[in-house]
């Protein structure tokens, strides 16, 4: 029988606070043989993240304390002496990590971090290093590799820093990769990009892959077992088929429910809430929202024409202009009361661009925006103030959208004080009413922003927006940063307060799974400019224009069965939206698919390798 690459038993991760350890990761234990890939699956603080960095010897000696065994190889990682555990790390075991921006030096060009590599654990002089960088990127298919050599971080985009990292983890052809929530902060058409490329370097490799996420659809696409995590304990381990097909554990069952599965909407004309397995509302298939249609007869509530936004690009000694981004082209669209439209896209489309320019935040370059009918491009800022009580934002990092020195209660009841709609006792109780809607209990609101997990501080920031009592509401990339199973219950708790409240919502996100569940309407955006718009059954039924086709299959789809299922590898990265100062602009034609859904002529030749024409 074949022995496992990695063997752990009966870890346990504790970390000190006040003098007292407190177990991060408790008894666990599980293998990884030879050329296999295992998931360490489960929602954030379940103990994923402090496994792979204690097998790694990555956590900090004075605050951390690692028990239990992790055999590599039959040897014993936790007992050897730092330098030997050195030698181990990226020969042996290599790790990538979330964020490749945090873990590249902004400082140095990507070319010497890989040489370094090669320098430090094979003693390769300045320019056999740098010659074996080049293959490695060749390796990993970074487009234009040896021009790239000499880039920076900053010049790289999301999924180009992400195959950097892949190459400074391979150098030197690890036994074992551990991944970290690799694709996390990707796009849906980077990841498959990345997904794909990890499977095959480990079939070229041979080598063994710990896949970390708390992505279900992912986990079904590469893993062949898994392990459950919750609360620093594995509650389930097992074959990935077995796993989906005949889940034993309350948790891996409410984990897969809450995955919102692309296709589950056909056949219903609104957005659905999600259904627990037990038949109540929290997870799982769609069940009817309360009715919430809005009447496309009736005047739109906000109506946008011929939207412009531009960013200028300095350059030379002087900083002057030499360039501007077109973030956004002429996009025109409208949203009724009691509606959701989705704005949907790769990073770098003009999305949250468009939200900003509704808001104001951004003043957009030409282009109308009418709100109620009134023309909001152009108020003085006073009266856009006053506007602004009728459109609110809520942004995707709630962390970063609270003071973290400002209790929340405070922070839902300052636009209140702010505008002058309550005074006194009045604002304490209006406060305590808002945290009821949200489904928070109004005793929290003496409480600081790091008390709370990710989704109540979601859920408190959309009660400082209900605060204004708005007509329509930005939300950008709202749910992204969440957990699946948290993720289900913000799109739900959105779902009530629109059929409770006749709320519109302007709903940008690149989660296409998710804009399905919760769109009447979706705009498909590339590049600045909306290539495709229409009711969500037509986009997503029959998609037209080739960006929409390419989106939709790039989405992880949570079925083991097609894991086996090999994709193309496309190396394509979105083109840059930077236009010389005497850019004009072409005029774009539009056919009407069907009845409402408006899709952007093409150039077939040019979106024959995905690129616009």
């Amino acid at each position: 029988m074949t022995a496992p690459l990695l063997r752990i038993e009966s870890l346990r991760a504790s970390f000190r606070r006040r003098g007292v350890w407190h177990a991060a990761v408790s008894d666990l234990s599980f293998d990884i043989m030879p050329r296999e890939t295992v998931a360490l699956v489960g929602e954030s603080g379940s103990g994923k993240s402090v496994t792979a960095l204690s097998a790694m010897r990555l956590l900090p000696p004075r605050a951390a304390r690692i028990e239990g065994r992790v055999a590599l190889d039959g040897r014993d990682l936790l007992s050897l002496p730092e330098a030997e555990m050195r030698r181990v790390r990226g020969n042996e075991i290599a790790m990538i990590f979330q964020e490749p921006m945090t873990s590249l030096n902004p400082t140095l060009p990507i070319g010497d971090q890989i040489a370094e590599v090669f320098a430090w654990h094979r003693g390769l002089d300045d320019a056999a290093a740098r010659h074996e960088a080049l293959r490695m990127l060749d390796k990993v298919r970074l487009p234009a590799a040896a021009q790239r050599l000499g880039a920076f971080p900053h010049q790289l985009s999301g999924g180009m820093r992400q195959r950097v990292m892949i190459a400074i983890a391979l150098a030197c052809q690890p036994k074992l990769l551990i991944a970290d929530e690799p694709t996390t902060a990707l796009d849906v058409t980077i990841q498959a990009q990345i997904l794909e490329l990890i499977k095959a370097l480990q079939e070229e490799a041979g080598m063994s892959v710990l896949f970390i996420t708390h992505d279900m659809g992912v986990v079904a696409e590469v893993a062949d077992r898994c392990v459950v995590m919750l609360a620093g304990k594995a509650v389930e381990s097992g074959p990935t088929g077995r796993i989906f097909a005949e889940p034993r554990e309350t948790y891996t069952r409410t984990l897969l429910s809450a995955v919102p599965r692309l296709g589950a909407m056909r056949g219903l004309d609104a957005p659905a809430r999600f259904a627990a397995p037990d038949g109540t509302a929290g997870a799982g298939s769609p069940v009817a929202s309360p009715p919430n249609a809005p009447d496309a007869a009736a005047a739109p509530l906000l109506s946008v024409r011929g939207l412009a936004a531009r960013f200028d690009v300095g350059g030379g000694m002087f900083g002057r202009v030499t360039g501007r981004i077109h973030a956004v082209e002429d996009v025109s669209f409208d949203v009724h009361a009691g509606e959701t439209l989705s704005l949907v896209g790769e990073s770098g489309c003009g999305k949250s661009t468009v939200g900003r320019c509704i808001l104001r935040l951004k003043e957009p370059a030409g282009g109308s925006i009418r709100l109620e009918g009134r023309e909001i491009v152009g108020l003085p800022e006073a009266s856009m103030r006053a506007e602004r009580r009728k459109i609110q934002m809520i942004f995707q990092d709630p962390v970063a959208s609270l003071d973290p020195r400002m209790r929340v209660g405070a922070a839902i009841a300052e636009p209140l004080t702010t505008h002058g709609l309550a005074s006194g006792k009045d604002v304490a109780t209006r406060v305590g009413e808002l945290l009821r809607r949200v489904e928070l209990d109004p005793d929290m609101a003496d409480r600081l922003p790091h008390e709370f997990s990710g989704g109540q501080r979601q859920r408190i920031c959309i009660a400082r927006a209900l605060a204004m009592a708005p007509r329509l509401i930005v939300a950008d990339e709202a749910v992204s940063a969440l957990d699946v199973s948290i993720k289900s219950q913000i799109i739900d708790l959105m779902l009530e307060l629109q059929a409770r409240l006749g709320l519109a919502f302007l709903f940008i996100s690149h989660d296409m799974a998710v804009v399905e569940r919760i769109s009447h309407r979706v705009a498909v955006m590339f590049l600045g400019e909306i290539v495709e718009i229409g009711p969500r059954s037509a986009v997503f039924e029959n998609p037209q224009h080739p960006y929409t086709r390419r989106l939709l299959a790039a989405i992880p789809v949570p079925d083991p069965a097609r894991r086996g299922i090999r994709r193309a590898l496309d190396n394509d990265e979105i083109r840059s939206p930077i236009r010389s100062l005497d850019y004009a602009p072409p005029a774009r034609a539009y056919f009407e698919a069907a009845p409402g859904h408006l899709v952007q002529r093409w150039d077939e030749a040019a979106w024959g390798t995905g690129r616009a024409a």
